[in-house]
Order: C-alpha cells, then sequence, then structure tokens
C-alpha cells in the first residue's frame, strides 16, 4: 500500500473515532441554562431537584463523565463510574474506578457495590444520570445468589469463546446478576433515572447495550438456558449457573423487570454515540478526500473470517466491473462480528477479519481494508484491528508464517504484526461498534 493510501485510511477511520469520542458526542445531547439541565429532550429543574447523581458502566464512561462535568459539574453532587484498565479521565466530581474486562474481576464487584449504594440510597426528588457504555456488562458485575464471582467469571469465559452474538452473551448475564436487564432503575425508583448511552450493539438495542441496566428486559431465564445449550455449554457452566437459571425457568425466583413495571414511568434515555455517527463521519471525510464513498451497513456481524472473506469480494467487485461504486471508492460498515474460537492463538474479531480479508485480495494492487475496534482494544490484545493490501501475504509468508494456519488457530495477531500492518491507538475513551473500510484506489480520478 501507498504511504498516501494508508495515510488517508487512518484519517478516515480517525474522523469515525472523533465523532464517535464523549467530548464530541455528549456536549450534543447535554445543556445547561443555569437553572434547569436538558439531557435529550429531557428537561430538568434544579431548583425542583434534591440531588444529582452519576453513575458509569463501560470502557467509555470515564471520558464521558468527563465531558458532562464540563457542562453540569458543580451541580453533580456524587458520582461513581467503572471503567476498564487503561479507559480513565481526569474528574473532579465524579469517582473513576477501573476493573476487569472482558472477565470481571473483584474491582468490578467493588465498584458495582459502590454504584448501587448510591443508587439505592436515591429517593423521589433525586436525579441519577446513568452513563452507559460498551463494556459494561462485565464491568458492572454484581452476582445474584447462588452464583458467585468466579462461577460468572468461568461462565463468561466460556462465552467469550463459543461465538455467540452479544445479544446472546447478555441474554444470559442479565439473569445472574442484581443490576442488569432493568434492575438498575429498579433499584434507583423513585428517582427520576436518564440514562445517556453510547452504543456498542448493531442497531442499537437498548436492552442489550451494557445488558440494559436501566431499560425492561424482554428475555427469560428459558432463554438464557436455550443460549447454553445451544453452544453446548449447559453441561460445562458451573453448577450454581445452572440451578439459578432453573429456578427462574420455573418461576421459583422472579424474572427481570418487564415494561409494565412501574419503575420506567421514572426512566428516559437517549443515544450521544453509535457506530453509525462514526460510520457517518468516517463517509464524510472520505467524500472529503475525493472518493465515491458507501455505507454497506450500520448492522454487520457474522462470524470474523467469514465477513472477511465477503468484504475481499465485494473490494474484488470494485477492482473487476466498478461496482458498486467505481473507483477511487470508500465502501464502510460498522457491526460486530464474533470469533469461535478453536485454536490456541492470540487475536481479536477485526484481526481476524482483516486476515480473512487479506487473503482474498492477495496479489491485488490499489486495494487497502480495515478493521478497527473503535475501543482501541481488539480482543485480548493492544492491538485495535488491522489494516491489510495486496502485499500482506506475501509479507506474512517471508516470516515463515503460513496465514492460512494463522487463521485456523485463532492466531491473527502474530500474523498481522510480522507484516507491520497491526493498527495500534491505544485506548480511545469511545467504544462504540467496529468500522471495517474497504479503499480502492485509481480510477478516473488516480489516487
Amino acid at each position: 500500500m501507498t504511504i498516501t493510501a494508508r495515510t488517508e485510511m487512518m484519517t478516515i477511520l480517525s474522523a469515525g473515532l472523533t465523532a464517535a469520542s464523549p467530548a464530541t458526542c455528549i456536549p450534543q445531547v447535554v445543556g445547561c441554562d443555569g437553572t434547569a439541565v436538558v439531557i435529550g429532550d429531557e428537561r430538568i429543574d434544579l431548583e425542583r431537584v434534591n440531588r444529582v447523581i452519576v453513575v458509569g458502566i463501560g470502557k467509555a464512561t470515564a471520558q464521558m463523565a468527563a465531558a458532562l462535568e464540563t457542562i453540569i459539574g458543580d451541580r453533580i453532587t456524587a458520582g461513581v463510574v467503572v471503567t476498564a484498565d487503561g479507559y480513565t479521565a481526569r474528574t473532579r466530581r465524579v469517582a473513576v474506578m477501573e476493573a476487569g474486562h472482558p472477565v470481571p474481576d473483584t474491582r468490578c464487584l467493588d465498584a458495582a457495590r459502590r454504584i448501587t449504594a448510591l443508587v439505592d440510597d436515591a429517593d423521589a426528588d433525586d436525579v441519577v444520570i446513568v452513563l452507559i457504555s460498551g463494556g459494561g456488562s462485565a464491568l458492572l458485575t454484581l452476582p445474584a445468589p447462588p452464583v458467585t464471582l468466579p462461577d460468572l467469571s468461568a461462565t463468561n469465559r466460556l462465552l467469550l469463546l463459543s461465538g455467540a452474538r452479544i445479544q446472546e452473551i447478555n441474554t444470559v448475564r442479565k439473569h445472574l446478576s442484581q443490576v442488569k436487564g432493568g434492575q438498575l432503575a429498579q433499584r434507583a425508583f423513585p428517582a427520576r433515572v436518564i440514562a445517556i448511552i453510547l452504543s456498542d450493539v448493531p442497531g442499537d438495542p437498548v436492552d442489550m447495550i451494557a445488558s440494559g441496566p436501566t431499560v425492561p428486559d424482554p428475555t427469560t431465564f428459558a432463554a438464557g438456558i436455550e443460549i447454553l445449550k445451544r453452544y453446548r455449554l449447559w453441561e460445562k457452566v458451573p453448577a450454581t449457573v445452572r440451578s439459578r437459571l432453573a429456578a427462574g425457568a420455573d418461576g421459583d425466583i422472579p424474572e427481570t423487570p418487564k415494561p409494565d413495571n412501574s419503575a420506567f414511568n421514572r426512566v428516559s434515555y437517549v443515544i450521544a454515540g453509535s457506530g453509525t455517527i462514526a460510520a457517518e463521519a468516517a463517509q464524510q471525510e472520505g467524500k472529503r478526500l475525493g472518493y465515491n464513498t458507501l455505507l454497506l451497513t450500520t448492522t454487520l456481524e457474522g462470524e470474523a473470517r467469514e465477513v472477511g472473506k465477503v468484504v475481499a469480494a465485494v473490494a474484488r467487485e470494485v477492482v473487476a466491473k466498478n461496482r458498486p461504486i467505481p473507483r477511487p471508492a470508500l465502501i464502510l460498515a460498522a457491526g460486530e462480528t464474533t470469533v469461535t474460537v478453536r485454536g490456541d492463538g492470540t487475536g481479536g474479531r477485526n484481526q481476524e477479519l482483516a486476515l480473512a480479508a487479506a487473503l482474498g485480495i492477495s496479489g491485488l494492487p490499489e486495494v487497502i481494508i480495515a478493521a478497527l475496534g473503535t475501543d482501541g482494544r481488539d480482543g485480548p490484545t493492544d492491538a485495535a484491528g488491522g489494516i491489510v493490501d495486496g502485499e500482506t501475504i506475501n509479507r506474512i509468508r517471508a516470516h515463515g508464517i503460513s496465514p492460512q494456519d494463522a487463521l485456523t488457530r485463532n492466531d491473527a495477531y502474530h500474523a498481522l504484526a510480522a507484516a507491520g500492518v497491526l493498527i495500534n491507538t491505544g485506548p480511545t475513551g469511545t467504544n462504540v461498534a467496529d468500522l471495517v473500510a474497504i479503499l480502492v484506489c485509481g480510477g478516473h480520478n488516480a489516487r
């Protein structure tokens, strides 16, 4: 790939990250005129409010809290947010706690106890602002008896390795928790609850983002059991997990709160940022740089290596037929793929997608494909994703690595690292959907 093309690809991706950053998103949905705070369509008359309490869960919530403080700082009575290691920010009124992700640790439990202590103490004259972003499902951890933290961690690991979609994983998580699936809002009642959300789930289903702690839960204990059985995990999860889910399915313990629960009469939410916002901003930057652009989808899903094949096929179609758009072309997608881990390698869904795409465009000139985790951390690695071209596979092989074998072993990280095509951003402070981009240069505007 040429230096110019790679630089332009990174510029396009950076535009998406900037648009989805809390510093950009929060001021667009929060305002303060001195006597009132406006969040989305909700107006909070500060003279009629006793306390403004801020809690938050997710990788972006430290930056969200910092952005919120710049707007309503001194109006915040108390607050605490929990984020993943390395995703902190400087705040004055809201305490920031770092904890384990994607597998919860004891710090997640400590943070959940601090958050629930604030929420449980709220009354009808208080407003609870809940900051929510991707990563919140693991970070807000308060297991429901008889499930313990080690039991929950073991279940999370099994689900993450199984290839289950995030919606399926969160269905199970909700029913093993005292705070997920609308239960945080239930605990806050009768306080007024307003959630500000950065969505990392395709289609922005609010009941699934961070396992929907402030909205009604349409899923059931029985659905959680069915998911574990579908992925052949029912006999592998701890006995306490099976016991709780079975008791819930039999009606021996209450379901998660549903839409008719009175707590939701005092709850509202606004989606401040999403993969759609990031992808649209990336598209606009591509137009500014002179590319013909197409935003293919903002609900990308599927097995990462299979999606990578499709992405490569789209690139080949542009090269061969100048469609679905002519060169110079930028084609974008946002969403979240999955990886079924069968090998012993290292990587993440974006790296696996990129490696599969590299195999599909091997030898093609003027084609670049990038896959980026907008949080800056793809799987259990220090990379955000990969950016590949027609020479990537040759570079991998030159280091004595078989790219096909790397895919088989789920070892995209080391293959892409050998070729020097990993994307390393570090923690970005945001977390919306993954971005996938195809650049095909040349054409009537030769680049």
